[in-house]
């Protein structure tokens, strides 16, 4: 019998086994490695030099005990997803330079040395350290400045920024939705920079009240609701010596989205603009002059998913991932934009490149061509062939690669094994362990959940689900289960990877007698387009229906209990909990939903519209997508859970769900936590979330809690 977690367990950061170094690089020589990395208790991280030949690090930054993290820095990682503390990011030059962007400030490293304040720079809102290394261009106050990284008073290149005007910033739908979180780009020569222009102020403001402190403070946002205005974006030029600011002139319509910039290394910029329908992608050459023209369009449908696979290579060729066949891969375009050649292809997808090596002409990418819920390093040559596979291990490989291409980082983690990170060499040298984790899955006593296919409503299409078993003898009847579901697009939650064992939430529940159920049904991420486009103008039955199908296969098999089912998720699992709770009232018995969307209308911009098109263009699809719409159809008992100042899903959406419950006879459980935003940070929230859902569920599923479980 495996020791009984707690809830402090549950709730505890890092989790068992995920104390590794994470963004990790190389040195421009090769010769060592930069990345993050905290104490093994703790979220809070430095920044770390690791010499690879006498394997000595040192610390080149670590946190303030006075920083102060802005409402602006908060929002930052909130739109990446950033839940660690400290250090959380940092940037190198060409020439070794090491830049961190720390409460307001700027540091800077050189020849592996420790951080130095740039002095009398504070208030910064972001910063990119040139090329070269000599300068860092950075916003403050919306306006965009340049200094140099010796020492010198800093040069302002832009003075127009007035409030919801602001350069050099991504604006909320491009760093939330669209995967750029940069507002300003070096050329390759370090002489210019190219930034994002942003006027908010079409886009009508959404005031949030912070009303769990000792003062009322009301937050402003530009949130751009489908249907409505989105910000107007352009891009120019300016160089970093100073002058005028140029004008790109992009051919993009107001509503338009500029959604990548590329360094070009024959000068200027590769540039890509997503229309605002997301069925096309344009991409244009920009000239050191500020002058545009349009090389080629990428059409796609339903609809086109952003990459950031785009490499310009020294000789103007252009290396993209394309889903032109139905699944991504990639392909060589000629310095004009014509198409050259396909260099992969097959029933998998490419999920990244990491280097383009010239030299030995070949790419090296990480794909799912072993097998969907794995990722392996590949290469494939620039002149076309088959790929080879270089990582070894069965599971997750993320990597970084050296200069040279001559060795890699591979940071390597399964059901089984937690990450340990490794530097390995293409010539067979001995690897070097950088990180070598003490656990396991035996030795934390955590079993791994089964990974397995189940078939999707439709009858054909394969599911991957993962199933954590509760410890039950053969005899006993079938146990109680939830399912555990996120279920949106651009997500796959069933993974061979250790993040999935050391789901400690899953894995109380598995110890308190559940078997806990994790489907990637269709609409889900990285199994092709037509895997995906279930979803088009409808969201929400092909999920459910997908889910309800993995769940009767399970219990038509006798690995749960079909009558006693439940459900929880959060944001779009949020959305689906409640919504299998209306469509399959009889399978679904309780749900956990936390900071649900509830209608369509209420999210925003790029998101929504990609995949149900606009309000007007498709009423019916918003309809029947809507919660709101279909409360008097919701059934069972559920707790919702929703911070107040949630600027990604508003309370609103709760709010407005509660208030068309009002006019049925139907009610729900709430838990409110006043000051959390998306992302619960707060260590006493996440503990009382925690006993709350698990109380809800083993009351609502019949199934005894064993309370108190707080632990220590």
């Amino acid at each position: 019998m495996t020791r009984q977690l707690t809830i402090a367990d549950v709730v505890r950061r890092p989790l068992p086994g995920m104390d590794a170094p994470t963004k990790v690089r190389f040195t421009p020589d090769g010769g060592a490695l930069t990345y993050l990395q905290g104490p093994p208790d703790s979220t809070i991280r430095s920044l770390w030099h690791h010499d690879l030949s006498g394997e000595e690090r040192t610390l080149l930054a670590g946190p303030s005990d006075d920083a102060v993290v802005s409402r602006d820095e908060q929002l930052r990682r909130e739109r990446s997803r950033e839940y660690g503390d400290g250090v959380t990011d940092y940037q190198s030059s060409d020439d070794g330079a090491v830049l961190v962007v720390l409460a307001g400030r700027l540091f800077v490293s050189r020849a592996g040395e420790p951080v130095k304040p740039l002095s009398g720079i504070e208030g910064v809102q972001d910063a990119r350290l040139s090329p070269h290394g000599r300068r860092v261009a950075f916003v403050q106050s919306g306006d965009l400045f340049m200094a140099p990284v010796d020492g010198g008073p800093p040069l302002g290149l832009t003075d127009d920024a007035v409030p919801d005007v602001y350069n050099g910033l991504a604006e909320y739908i491009a760093a939330e939705e669209l995967g750029r979180h940069l507002g300003l780009w070096w050329s390759t020569d370090s002489a210019q920079v190219a930034f994002a222009h942003v006027d908010e102020r079409d886009v009508a403001p959404y005031l949030i009240p912070h009303l769990g402190g000792e003062r009322v403070e009301v937050e402003e946002h530009r949130y751009p609701f489908a249907g409505g205005p989105n910000a107007r974006v352009s891009l120019r030029v300016t160089d970093a010596a100073g002058g005028p600011t140029r004008q790109v002139e992009l051919g993009m319509a107001s509503d338009d989205y500029l959604v990548r910039v590329v360094a070009h290394p024959l000068g200027g910029w590769l540039v890509a603009v997503l229309p605002r329908a997301q069925r096309s992608l344009r991409w244009l050459r920009v000239e050191p002059d500020g002058s545009a023209s349009e090389l080629w369009v990428e059409p796609s449908t339903p609809w086109l998913n952003l990459d950031d696979d785009t490499r310009v290579l020294s000789d103007g060729r252009v290396l993209r991932s394309t889903e032109r066949s139905g699944f991504r891969h990639l392909e060589l375009r000629t310095a004009d934009g014509t198409f050259d050649r396909q260099l992969t292809s097959g029933n998998w997808v490419v999920t990244g490149v990491v280097h383009v090596d010239e030299a030995r002409g070949e790419i090296l990418f990480t794909a799912t061509r072993d097998g969907v819920p794995q990722r392996h390093l590949h290469v494939v040559p620039l002149a076309g062939g088959d790929p080879e596979r270089l990582s070894n291990e069965p599971g997750w490989h993320e990597t970084a690669v050296s200069p040279d291409g001559e060795r890699w980082v591979d940071t390597w983690s399964s059901l089984e094994h937690a990450p340990a990170v490794v530097v390995r060499s293409r010539d067979g040298t001995p690897p070097i362990v950088i990180h070598q984790p003490s656990a396991t899955a035996s030795t934390l006593n955590l079993p791994p959940p089964e990974l397995l296919e189940l078939c999707a409503a439709d009858g054909a299409t394969t599911l991957h689900a993962a199933v954590y078993r509760p410890e039950r003898a053969q005899s006993e009847s079938p146990p109680p289960a939830v399912v555990w579901i996120y279920g949106g697009p651009h997500s796959q939650k069933v993974v061979d990877e250790w993040s999935m064992t050391v789901e400690l939430h899953r894995q109380m529940l598995r110890q308190l007698g559940f078997a806990v159920v994790v489907v990637d049904n269709r609409g889900t991420f990285n199994r092709g387009l037509a895997f995906e486009a279930p979803l088009w103008r409808q969201m929400g039955h092909t999920e459910i229906a997908d889910q309800a199908a993995a769940a009767r296969q399970l219990a038509e098999r006798g690995e749960l209990d079909a009558e006693r089912i439940g459900i929880t998720g959060g944001s779009y699992g949020g959305y689906l909990t409640l919504m299998a709770m209306v469509l399959e009232p009889q399978l679904f018995r309780a749900g956990v939903a936390a900071a649900p969307v509830t209608d369509w209308h209420l999210y925003d911009t790029a998101y929504t519209e990609r995949y149900l098109d606009t309000p007007d263009a498709n009423a019916d699809g918003y309809r029947r997508s809507s919660l709101i719409e279909r409360a008097g159809d919701l059934a069972g008992p559920a707790l919702i859970i929703h911070g107040l100042v949630d600027e990604n899903v508003h309370f609103r959406h709760t709010a407005r769900l509660l208030a068309a419950l009002a006019e049925t006879e139907h009610d729900v459980d709430l838990l409110v936590f006043p000051t959390e935003r998306h992302g619960e940070r707060g260590q006493a929230g996440r503990r009382q979330r925690q006993r709350r859902a698990l109380e809800f569920l083993c009351r609502h599923l019949g199934q005894p809690y064993p309370g108190p479980l707080d632990g220590d």
